[in-house]
């Protein structure tokens, strides 16, 4: 049979002997702005532990991913037009892995034992495997090697159903996604959802999610999994996604946006244990990479035929959208074999720096990157008053953070539970045993219980329900109304207040002073991110200076299906808040286009869903990408653009600069078009100081043909703020579709290597006391831009100027301080024989511009 493909379309160390590497990462925030700016940063950061997952300290070992050179199923299938036998495919995918294990055995001929943990032929050639450094010193040099990458880790970004049934939900908790195409459900479309385990006898999903596979622990399905720990305590993300894809019939007709379609679980994440010992729910990027490879070649059999048509990955690696990464090379070798991956934006928004917050894998252009909007018209309060003795500590309205409303005025006393010190200072969650005294009685039983907050609120409350209190004071940062949102666990009010609050009132108490609490009753206010984007919500641009995300879609506080069964029998319900959560929208909605166009490939799927979206008000590009999604608009587009944004690189603050770029339009209609390109008129900032020009302008298209137009710019102005704005791509007799771009200055000063220090100039070698090679990598530039580091070498070089090889190479470096450790040996391991040498340091940035270089020279005695 043929296939007709329809696209157009830890680190680890080379080493001086035994080298030794620590590093710091910076720490990031958002610059200065305005007090707008100020409340929007406090807002985000009050969403922390309750958008994803908690993100603990997790080793990762030595693990890496090593990248071939040597082409993939899809490159193969890309290569052929995108037709291909099914013969062919079993051929090219045996001698992808062929590849790896030829360089597995020279790996052997040089002592070098691998045992690889993945391997990967499809979206692209390669494996994942512990190595030491000696490995990579000798893969980074060997020509069949694209790149060796450090394994990163990646985090996912309820009440019983009476609740949702009876309503008295808060005000703000509780939203449906309200994204629908009226006569398709998306039946005959798989969904591959790559994320934690899926609870699939929930009634919910009930005979709509398929076994699926464990890319985490080689399990024949992908259930969702108990933690070691606490076996009440289930992985609840991809049930969660799950209920939002293909939910139906649940409590009061809630439903899922595309019941009719087929969800293949894949976990690629789940319960391991974190460098602390404690579990945590957390995945890793080469876990991702053979999720990847199970979406599009589901039975394995090296044939991707049975490729499932959307790809939703519901976990993110934090500050990583480099677009050479593993997990981005992957993205695009999903897109080639016509699986449409749908990313999310990550959770670290106006928090995070002002550019460069944008979780991998959705810094890949390949990716339909979706950023969270926050609908809800209105939000919860409550007058919060905390006393001890006749004193007031706090007298203020403070947001809901649960689901449940308090009926009236109520009074409690306070109570702590006895935590660990892991609680009060790492944000672990407490143990069910710390609320009770060693009697046996509840310390928190019909009273107020105050804990801290943590790294997973929603969990530390249901803790304190279960030993009986009836409120929780969760202290920390503040919380924002609807955070914790529904959860079965949590059937009492929920209100946050400043950590300096709690700890004193923990002082108080420990002091053997009596504390109360009074709440009034809720009260209803209009909400103040209402019809723009989540405050949490990751901004870009990409590291490689494309505007994502690409559209954004309603991410907060959506209903869905819990893994479980609440205490009266029922099926749990939750609600859930986060950009997986929209990226589970948009995957829905892309089944649901699909069905009503099975023509479409996954190029054009992601094009008209981009490209019609609908812009919010007051949003910057780098916020929402082109707007809120509008399946409606999308279902009726007859145009698609390629890329879907636009990247001009960094201008110059010379007056005069300029750049030109490819811009490719499709016809997806059935009639000729004729197309007219324009500067949309809400172009924003300093958009006046620069000159576009199309060519041509104007393009007629025929019937299911291409075109292409370069868009040329031309600064009138030095460039200095961020301008961004829309190209409008309008068909006659069709609505217009649009294209985003973001111009960013050129930092002033480009270094990427700083504050070089060398702790002894003149050693002895010693692999137990080397010499301390300091310095700082990337860097935060100014207005929060996060300048990573593509590629940093360590050359050996004689006092002559011979080289001596590469002894240290790590790829995709965020800001940081990096210590090395100078031995006194070469790359090979042999020691040094006394003289003058030199280390050269280049760091290659992400996107355009020059390496920084520098030498560190040093003598061995």
């Amino acid at each position: 049979m043929r296939m007709r493909l329809r696209r157009r379309e830890a680190p680890q160390l080379g080493v001086l002997g035994a080298l030794a590497l620590s590093a710091t990462l910076l720490s990031v925030a958002a610059g200065a702005g305005s007090a707008g700016q100020e409340h929007e940063n406090l807002a985000a950061s009050a969403w922390r532990g309750l958008v994803g997952s908690p993100r603990g300290q997790v080793a990762v070992g030595q693990r890496v991913i090593v990248v071939l050179n040597s082409p993939s199923l899809s490159d193969r299938v890309a290569a052929a037009g995108g037709q291909a036998t099914e013969a062919q495919q079993r051929q090219w995918t045996a001698s992808a892995l062929a590849a790896d294990n030829l360089l597995i055995a020279r790996l052997a001929q040089q002592g070098v034992q691998v045992k690889p943990e993945h391997r990967y032929a499809r979206v692209l050639t390669g494996f994942s495997a512990p190595l030491d450094p000696r490995a990579v010193a000798y893969l980074e040099s060997a020509p069949e090697v694209a790149g060796v990458y450090p394994v990163r880790v990646t985090y996912p970004a309820s009440v019983s159903s009476s609740l949702i049934e009876k309503g008295g939900l808060a005000a703000g908790v509780g939203s449906r996604p309200g994204v629908d195409l009226p006569g398709y459900d998306g039946r005959g479309v798989t969904i591959a959802l790559l994320d934690t385990g899926v609870d699939t006898t929930h009634p919910y999903v009930l005979g709509q999610v398929a076994d699926g596979y464990d890319a985490v622990d080689g399990a024949p399905n992908a259930a969702a999994q108990a933690s070691p720990e606490d076996p009440t305590r289930l992985e609840r993300h991809g049930t969660q996604l799950a209920g939002l894809l293909v939910g139906s019939e649940g409590p009061a007709k809630l439903g899922g946006v595309a019941p009719g379609a087929t969800v293949l679980p894949i976990r690629v994440a789940g319960w391991q244990r974190e460098a602390s010992g404690r579990w945590a729910v957390f995945g890793r990027t080469d876990q991702l990479l053979a999720g990847l490879e199970r979406a599009v070649d589901p039975n394995l059999d090296g044939v991707a035929l049975d490729a499932a048509r959307v790809a939703l990955v519901g976990v993110a690696e934090p500050f990583a959208s480099f677009e050479d990464s593993p997990s981005a090379r992957a993205v695009a070798g999903a897109l080639r074999l016509d699986t449409l991956v749908v990313a999310p934006s990550g959770n670290d928004g106006l928090a995070g720096p002002g550019y460069g917050s944008i979780s991998g894998p959705g810094g890949s252009r390949a990716a339909l990157t979706v950023g969270a909007a926050d609908l809800r018209d209105s939000s919860a309060s409550v007058h919060v008053v905390l006393r001890v003795g006749l004193g007031v500590l706090l007298d203020q309205r403070v947001a809901l953070a649960g689901a449940v409303a308090p009926e009236g005025n109520r009074s409690l006393q306070l109570s702590a539970p006895r935590l660990d010190r892991a609680v009060l200072t790492q944000g672990a969650s407490p143990r069910l045993d710390e609320f009770f005294a060693g009697t046996g009685l509840s310390l928190v039983a019909g009273r107020a219980a105050l804990v801290p907050a943590g790294n997973d609120p929603a969990y530390t409350a249901a803790q304190a329900v279960k030993a009986g209190a009836a409120l929780v004071v969760l202290y920390g940062d503040m919380l924002p109304s609807g955070g914790i949102g529904l959860d079965d666990g949590v059937t009492v009010p929920v209100v946050g207040v400043p950590a300096a609050v709690g700890a004193r009132l923990l002082h108080e108490l420990k002091e053997g002073r009596t504390a109360h609490v009074s709440v009034g009753k809720g009260s209803s206010n209009a909400s103040l991110t209402a019809g723009g984007v989540a405050p949490f919500s990751s901004r870009g641009l990409a590291f490689d200076g494309f505007v994502k995300p690409d559209l954004v879609a309603p991410g907060v506080g959506l209903l869905t299906s819990d893994p479980g069964k609440a205490e009266d029998g029922s099926a749990r319900y939750s609600s859930i808040s986060g950009s997986s959560a929209s990226s589970a929208v948009v995957a829905g909605a892309a089944a649901l286009l699909a069905q009503a166009r099975p023509e479409l490939d996954a190029s054009a799927l992601k094009g008209l869903l981009a490209g019609s979206a609908r812009a919010l008000p007051r949003e910057s590009v780098a916020a929402q990408g082109v707007g809120l999604i509008d399946l409606g608009a999308a279902s009726a587009g007859e145009t698609a653009a390629l890329p879907t944004t636009l990247s001009f690189g960094r201008a110059t603050r010379a007056e005069g600069w300029h750049a030109t770029r490819r811009l490719v339009l499709r016809n997806l209609s059935s009639r000729r078009l004729r197309i007219e390109l324009a500067t949309d008129p809400r172009d924003r900032g300093g958009a006046r100081a620069l000159v576009f020009a199309f060519a041509p302008s104007h393009v007629r298209i025929r019937p299911h043909g291409i075109a292409t137009v370069y868009v040329a710019v031309r600064g009138l102005a030095p460039v200095g703020d961020p301008v961004e704005g829309l190209f409008a791509v309008r068909p006659e007799g069709s609505d217009a579709i649009h294209v985003p771009w973001l111009i960013m200055a050129r930092p002033r000063h480009d270094a990427l290597l700083s504050s070089i220090r060398l702790s002894n100039r003149s050693f002895h070698p010693s692999d137990s006391a080397p010499a301390a090679l300091s310095f700082q990598a990337g860097r935060i530039a100014t207005g929060g831009q996060l300048e990573p580091v593509a590629l940093l070498q360590l050359q050996l070089r004689a006092a002559d100027g011979t080289r001596l090889g590469t002894v240290a190479q790590l790829r995709d470096l965020l800001p940081g301080r990096f210590t090395f450790g100078l031995t006194g040996r070469d790359a090979k391991g042999d020691t040094l024989e006394p003289g003058r040498y030199t280390v050269r340091l280049t760091a290659y940035p992400t996107g355009q511009g020059q390496p920084t270089v520098t030498a560190v020279r040093f003598t061995i005695r």
